[in-house]
């Protein structure tokens, strides 16, 4: 794999923010500052406006609901069968005698993702339901194939 190229740049901070900062460093057991400015630049890079609709992504879909409700876990495993193509996995995790967790694995458009976290997070029922995301770079995850398959299907 290629090295990425590094650019170096001064940043200038209040004593007091940096002095914060160094101790943020320390409890998260980075090396140097840079390693951390690296990781916070990605975080806020990942956040809802830092991404296209049409970005390829992979994470995670997180759900606490009532499994006592109405119809909510078979409303919730068809709209998961209408998903399947943008599911990877699921699990499923009894909580008590009422909630359950599901963490659903999902990789496709950023779009379509927040689409079907929307879609969950609207049923009666369900009393959180969080998107969460990386970037997914489309070379080697077969990706390119599946595209290319389909377009000669055309």
């Amino acid at each position: 794999m290629e090295k990425d190229v590094l650019t170096r740049f001064g940043v200038s901070m209040p004593e007091e923010l940096i002095k914060r900062f160094d101790q943020y460093i320390t409890e998260q057991g980075y090396t140097n500052r840079s390693e951390a400015i690296r990781d916070l630049v990605r975080k806020v890079l990942l956040e809802p406006g830092g991404l296209k609709a049409d970005q390829l992504v992979a994470g995670t879909i997180v759900m606490v609901y009532d499994h006592h409700a109405a119809d909510l876990p078979l409303q919730l495993i068809e709209l998961q069968h209408h998903y399947h193509h943008d599911i990877i996995s699921t699990m499923h995790v009894h909580l008590n005698h009422d909630q359950c967790l599901e963490i659903i694995v999902v990789r496709g458009l950023l779009s379509k993702l927040r689409e079907l976290q929307h879609k969950i997070q609207v049923q009666k029922g369900v009393l959180y339901a969080e998107l969460s995301v990386t970037y997914l770079d489309e070379r080697g995850t077969g990706q390119e194939h599946a595209d290319a398959a389909e377009h000669h299907h055309k």
